[in-house]
């Protein structure tokens, strides 16, 4: 069941201008109206990228369905879309809602870390497993990402959002580039030492049964996709498919220019002298 919405708080920044909603149930998430300038799918995504990042294990926000009325669209002036030259009320009905990673409690979240504070975060690591999966969802945006810490906590968590140009935005479809769906800055790859580094999150998503992606897909509403049934199968398919690529993927990006993964071949133990001097990474794989 859908979680209904019960206030508007603010408006958030981003492309699909998204606004940040209380629900019935306590929580506050940030909402994505059908109706977002960027398009429909937009919802789709953010839905099915970051249940599969749920289930092998990324930090992400809880996601559900959240209902927002018709009442409460006419009597909340905020709550419509900027198109440039006009104004469009937001389309009432089942929205896309991420739990806002800051919740109701005292606390920080943040965009921006420094170098001291990003390499110490408390899950660096999981910003290779999260790479490996925009990499399978074919992700055309950089990766976001907020940083979380609690009252008395000094190191920061990320959490991974906005999936929504997962599956080249509206258009489902897969076009690859090497620094398409990656982090901005290299310090979060710092510590990448082989495929090691991408453990466990790598063979969960190599692995993942296609019957959970079917399940993760049948929970998007028709409407945010048309309600053509043979589009979301299609993407499903090319999803399983893709299955075997990550690792090409990924691989890509580590020959960039970007340069990305400075220890790779280290060990912790031996740190075996690992420069990268332009050799093909290819021949540095693990088996």
């Amino acid at each position: 069941m859908a979680v209904l919405a019960v206030q508007q708080i603010r408006r958030m920044r981003g492309g699909a201008q998204g606004q940040l909603m209380l629900g019935a149930d306590g929580h506050v998430y940030v909402v994505k109206f059908q109706n977002n300038p960027q398009h429909t799918r937009v919802l789709a995504n953010e839905l099915m990228a970051s249940r599969l990042a749920q289930a092998v294990g990324l930090t992400v926000p809880e996601t559900d369905l959240v209902e927002v009325s018709s009442w409460l669209i006419e009597n909340t002036p905020e709550l419509e879309m900027d198109l440039g030259s006009t104004h469009e009320r937001c389309q009432a009905g089942l929205q896309f809602g991420s739990r806002f990673a800051g919740g109701t409690m005292p606390g920080q979240v943040v965009d921006f870390l420094t170098e001291d504070e990003l390499v110490e975060l408390r899950n660096l690591r999981e910003f290779a497993g999260i790479l490996a999966l925009d990499k399978w969802t074919g992700n055309a945006n950089g990766r976001q990402a907020v940083f979380t810490r609690r009252q008395r906590e000094r190191r920061y968590k990320a959490v991974f959002i906005d999936f929504g140009y997962c599956f080249q935005a509206g258009e489902w479809r897969f076009e690859d580039a090497p620094l398409r769906g990656v982090y901005y800055r290299n310090d979060v790859y710092s510590e990448v030492r082989g495929w090691e580094s991408f453990e466990p999150w790598l063979t969960r998503l190599e692995t993942m049964p296609a019957e959970t992606i079917w399940e993760v897909a049948n929970t998007v509403p028709p409407e945010w996709y048309g309600g053509d049934q043979s589009e979301m199968e299609a993407l499903v398919e090319k999803l399983v498919r893709r299955q075997n690529r990550i690792r090409e993927l990924v691989e890509a990006f580590g020959n960039s220019d970007r340069k990305p993964f400075p220890k790779w071949g280290e060990s912790g133990e031996e740190m075996e002298d690992a420069a990268w001097s332009g050799a093909r990474w290819s021949s540095m794989r693990v088996n």
